[in-house]
């Protein structure tokens, strides 16, 4: 391993971050995009600059910069915006999770598409990237009831989509013929495995952390209980993203002795943000693009189509604004990580669609990352314009 060509390229390009930084400020381009179109020009689709070493970092990366999004995004889940946004949060989240599924399965399959293969987009299509959206609502500056409904909303319905997923797989596995015993043994270590470990972690550290700096955990107290939070998981093939949320819903609700719990990690996360977006970028294949096809045109479409109708009626439901609810469902296009994983778990349950299933699922979600984030930065500058209004 070549490390001073790794120092090199990793101080480069948190500088070249620093300057994406402020042209996004500049241009009222999201940040997520840009870093993310810069990292596809300098990766193996684009200039080739990236050492081929520190393309392997890209996983580590993602798992790190996801786990502290999600710790923080659970922080904010506390007792006072529960109470004032829970109904909102809970009718936006149940209502796109539901539209998705219904829009993308019953639209692909009245297209004429493979049954198996309408299950399996339905369920991938729910799926959301929390890093971005919540990039993108950070370097907004907005706030008000949209911000706080979105980025609650961008919090749990990973936990809808993950239990949507699992129950469409277990449904196409026995219209297959095969076991659907293995989607439902999935979604009970994906979801009770994050739980107990989010629980487990999270009890204790309400009370323990905070105590050698009163009123506040250190950095290394900080780091400490989100990787254990994310390490644990992964090596039980939970989810690393509902742990660290869950154990920061604990954290945040019964450390009373906590003014902000775990703030430390904010003044540390941009650095690992910067890399990830990056990588990601430099990850894109835009190669599959022309195997996207009728099928994949159709997955934008109608998932963009069931977000928005989604969010519409469960906002309704919810009690949002009627000025906001256009918008909150596009709010929540971007679509990352997540949705890869899925698409594994789908093309190994149905290795006759598996080709297909990774070839859509990586075209569509580079049009997402790269597209969703100007969507969620027109959404918020809409819907906070119309409720100041």
């Amino acid at each position: 391993m070549n490390h001073d060509a790794i120092l090199i390229t990793v101080g480069g390009l948190l500088l070249a971050g620093l300057a994406i930084d402020t042209l996004g400020r500049r241009t009222r381009m999201p940040r997520v995009t840009l870093l993310v179109l810069f990292g596809f020009a300098v990766g193996p689709a684009g200039l080739h600059l990236l050492p081929p070493d520190i393309e392997g970092w890209y996983p580590f990366l993602a798992e790190v910069a996801l786990v502290m999004i999600a710790f923080l995004l659970g922080g904010q889940l506390t007792r006072s915006v529960i109470a004032r946004d829970g109904r909102s949060i809970l009718g936006v989240s149940i209502g796109t999770v539901l539209m998705t599924v219904l829009v993308v399965g019953a639209g692909l399959w009245a297209l004429g598409f493979d049954p198996l293969l309408a299950l399996a987009f339905a369920g991938i299509a729910t799926a959301t990237d929390p890093a971005a959206t919540e990039d993108v609502v950070r370097s907004s500056g907005a706030s008000g009831p949209f911000v706080r409904t979105l980025r609650g909303v961008v919090a749990i319905d990973d936990a809808w989509g993950l239990l949507a997923f699992s129950l469409l797989l277990a449904a196409g596995q026995a219209i297959g013929g095969g076991e659907p015993g293995g989607a439902f043994a999935h979604m009970a270590v994906e979801l009770g495995g994050a739980a107990l470990i989010g629980l487990g972690i999270g009890l204790p550290a309400a009370y323990l952390t905070g105590r050698l700096k009163p009123g506040e955990p250190s950095l290394t107290e900080a780091l400490g209980v989100v990787f254990l939070c994310g390490g644990l998981a992964l090596a039980i093939g939970a989810s690393f993203l509902l742990t660290a949320m869950i154990a920061g819903v604990v954290i945040a609700n019964l450390a009373r002795h906590h003014t902000r719990p775990f703030h430390e990690i904010e003044n540390i996360e941009w650095p690992f943000m910067v890399l990830f977006f990056i990588f990601a970028g430099a990850a894109l294949d835009i190669a599959a693009l022309p195997e996207i096809g009728l099928i994949g045109f159709a997955c934008i479409g109608l998932r963009v189509v069931g977000r928005v109708a989604g969010g519409w009626i469960g906002g309704a439901a919810g009690g949002l604004s009627p000025r906001a609810r256009p918008w909150i469902g596009l709010a929540l296009m971007p679509q990352a990580g997540v949705a890869m994983g899925m698409a594994l778990i789908a093309a190994n349950a149905f290795p006759e669609h598996g080709e297909t299933i990774l070839a859509i699922t990586i075209a569509t979600t580079a049009i997402f990352e790269l597209f969703g984030p100007l969507l969620t930065q027109l959404a918020i500058s809409r819907a906070v314009e119309r409720d100041e209004t």
